[in-house]
């Protein structure tokens, strides 16, 4: 290469880099400590603007030990952070002389349907400012509790630990017979905790006070329209009931019989090719359900590991809504988060008593999700409830253990 081709693509490079180091300095870069503005007060959720090393922005939610990418990062006057595949996105509007960051959180929920909430952010410092310390030996609250919430008949257990994280001390997660309640991060100290979760499609804001006999009271509060009680007894023995025992298959029900629509329209049975004749986990979901996403995310794992021994992933997928197309797009984008290559079909309304009527083969669609294994012989042989996700830990790898112990049985048989 001449002296003068070296030259004039230098000259390209650095205008090209110039460029890009002003886009990106037009952005408060760093951790930013944000909050949703909800009916209990400040729902802190950390929030990360970063360069990817080509000059182009990248944004980070960090919740505790949990940090996602921000799938869509959109300048266009204000700066647009979407996740698209929970139908959501933050609007932002930044001040960069003073580093503030106020907007809103957009979330739609089906036809007609969205939740609007304020979100701006706050100086830097712990995730949730409590006022009065008690020292760095106190260790509370950790371990198990049992849970009892005020409109909830379902039992739930709270797993709560104190890390060295000053910004964040504590960690949790609370598990149901429906899903967990994914990473939970906040402060405690020693009298009192807070946790909140936002992840796109959360907004999870707890508080708890300390009881004289050691057990926790306090509140919860879910985006900007739901609010309960809730109470929790220290117990190292807590335990949900067995989430195989919970969901029963339906007396009589013929797996033939339901249509489910694949994403072209065209109506499919779960008998008919290519599907009959093998053992299928059949996945009943929402693309709208995060607690879904973690179990989509391990099904498309399970067929990647077990599709060329015979085993059909099929997934069902029960959206917000009656808009074919919107539910096409929304399981399409759930499809390509987790690059998902096995069938998934349009089968209904996410309304739990249509879906129970829609699906027809469970005595209630109590959960999404809910996995259902069927052998090569179209006879049941488990249904699981729930899932507990990467949050709850050594819970979650014991069920995936069980999982594939099941799955191993119905290839052998």
């Amino acid at each position: 290469m001449s002296v003068t081709a070296r030259s004039l693509l230098f000259g390209l490079l650095s205008i090209l880099l110039a460029e890009q180091s002003q886009a990106q300095a037009a952005y408060p870069m760093g951790a930013h400590r944000m909050v949703l503005i909800t009916p209990g007060g400040d729902l802190p959720f950390g929030m990360s603007l970063e360069g990817d090393g080509k000059g182009n922005l990248e944004v980070f939610i960090t919740n505790g030990d949990e940090r996602i990418q921000v799938p869509e990062v959109i300048d266009d006057k204000l700066l647009l952070l979407r996740f698209p595949h929970y139908d959501s996105e933050l609007r932002l509007n930044l001040d960069q002389g003073e580093t503030k960051i106020s907007g809103e959180w957009i979330k739609r929920r089906g036809k007609g349907k969205e939740t609007r909430m304020r979100v701006a952010s706050r100086r830097l410092g712990q995730r949730f400012d409590l006022l009065k310390t008690t020292g760095d030996a106190v260790r509370w609250p950790e371990g198990l509790y049992r849970v009892a919430f005020g409109k909830s008949k379902d039992p739930a257990v709270g797993q709560f630990s104190i890390t060295n994280d000053a910004k964040a001390n504590c960690r949790g997660t609370f598990l149901t017979t429906l899903g967990d309640y994914r990473f939970l991060a906040g402060n405690s100290n020693g009298q009192a905790m807070r946790l909140s979760c936002f992840d796109g499609a959360h907004a999870f804001l707890f508080h708890a006070d300390r009881q004289k006999d050691g057990s926790l009271k306090g509140d919860f509060w879910s985006s900007d329209s739901w609010h309960e009680t809730w109470t929790a007894t220290p117990d190292a023995n807590a335990v949900l009931p067995d989430g195989w025992n919970l969901t029963k298959w339906r007396e009589g029900a013929d797996l033939s019989r339901g249509k489910y629509r694949d994403l072209e329209g065209k109506p499919h049975s779960l008998t008919e090719a290519p599907f009959a004749g093998k053992p299928r986990i059949i996945e009943v979901f929402g693309s709208w359900c995060p607690n879904c996403h973690d179990h989509g995310e391990y099904m498309a794992e399970l067929h990647q590991r077990y599709s060329a021994k015979g085993l059909q992933v099929i997934g069902l997928a029960f959206e917000h809504d009656d808009d074919f197309a919107r539910s096409v797009r929304q399981v399409k984008t759930f499809a390509k988060r987790h690059d998902a290559t096995f069938p998934i079909l349009i089968a209904g309304l996410s309304n739990k008593s249509t879906a129970s009527e829609t699906l027809g083969l469970v005595d209630k669609v109590r959960s999404f999700p809910t996995t259902i294994f069927i052998d090569k012989h179209d006879q049941v042989r488990g249904i699981y409830q729930g899932w507990s996700g990467p949050a709850t830990g050594d819970v979650h790898t014991r069920l995936r253990q069980r999982f594939e112990a099941l799955i191993e049985t119905l290839l052998r048989d």
